[in-house]
């Protein structure tokens, strides 16, 4: 569904993307992870043909995006990091704009707006204006923008930044559904009877546990593309690394030591590669095979230098512990 090979991009001396590779398949939710200034925002704008690239190509359901431009971009649905909507105009009204852009009659593009509009929640807000909706409301009228001529392929550059937990749990519902195989009975989106299915998704994100559902999640650093696999692929990276370190209050005090001077004592250790605040706990990412002894060593040195006690033991990695681990 969507196919790039050593795309690359440069800014003046600075290199976007560098020599970048992607494969994503139908049915598919990758999410691509990195660093602010990694190049995730200028990857999604190539891929949908809003930038050239200084060399390599891409390929929107078997369409050379540069050479078959108009047929790829009628495959595919784009939902920028920022609102760009019409803020006069209702939210019919830029849903319909996008859809006679395409060049759909009355006839096709209101039941498909309404059928569209109540696939995302918006069928009861068609008149009020884009400009008046909230944060949540707005991503997911842009979400309906990109869906109106039912695209194969959907790019979404950090679609959920900026709303409410439950708005975010709300649009992931939508892509998930989209992307699994649903029978869309007596449905404009599809003939009667059968199935949509075939959609993939290209995401940018910078929630870890939202890359945590993709199907595959790539991290990118300096427009390179460094891992990629499952999130239970990548996570087995650092299977017996990671120890979480919290403190235990002696008897009588509210709390333990303080969590910088633990942090501080727990860099010290020669095996602690790296050392990191999770709340009120911390996570060491420590060599391999060394976990026990780490263990050992700072339930000696932390009673010895704080007066105090810490439970240090190992934990499951986590997503967040690998883009750490990646990013440094």
């Amino acid at each position: 569904m969507i196919t790039a090979t050593n795309l690359c991009k440069s800014f003046g001396p600075t290199r976007a993307v560098d020599r970048l590779t992607l494969q994503i398949n139908a049915g598919e939710i990758y999410g691509l992870v990195g660093s602010d200034g990694a190049g995730k925002t200028t990857t999604l704008r190539l891929l949908v043909g809003a930038l050239k690239p200084d060399s390599g190509s891409v390929s929107i359901c078997d369409f050379d995006m540069f050479r078959k431009t108009e047929q790829a971009r009628a495959h595919t649905g784009y939902l920028s990091q920022r609102f760009s909507l019409y803020e006069d105009l209702t939210v019919l009204e830029n849903i319909r704009f996008f859809a006679e852009l395409r060049g759909l009659k009355r006839e096709e593009w209101l039941p498909r707006c309404m059928e569209i509009l109540e696939f995302v929640g918006l069928a009861d807000f068609k008149d009020r204006r884009a400009g008046q909706l909230s944060g949540g409301m707005r991503q997911k009228l842009g979400l309906a923008s990109a869906l109106v001529t039912r695209p194969r392929v959907l790019l979404l550059d950090e679609p959920t930044t900026g709303v409410d937990p439950v708005t975010r749990q709300d649009f992931w519902q939508l892509v998930i559904k989209l992307v699994s195989q649903y029978e869309t009975r007596n449905s404009q989106l599809a003939t009667p009877n059968t199935q949509l299915e075939g959609v993939a998704v290209l995401l940018t994100t910078p929630y870890m546990d939202e890359a945590a559902r993709c199907n595959r999640v790539g991290f990118m650093r300096q427009g390179r593309l460094i891992a990629e696999g499952t999130p239970s692929e990548l996570r087995a990276t650092l299977t017996g690394r990671i120890l979480e370190v919290v403190p235990v209050p002696a008897r009588g005090e509210l709390r333990g030591a303080p969590l910088p001077l633990l942090k501080k004592i727990a860099a010290e250790d020669k095996d602690v590669e790296n050392v990191q605040a999770f709340g009120d706990k911390l996570h060491l990412r420590v060599t391999a095979s060394q976990a026990e002894s780490v263990i050992a060593r700072l339930r000696d040195a932390i009673p010895a230098r704080t007066g105090s006690l810490a439970e240090a033991r190992l934990v499951p990695p986590t997503l967040e512990d690998v883009f750490i681990s990646l990013a440094r």
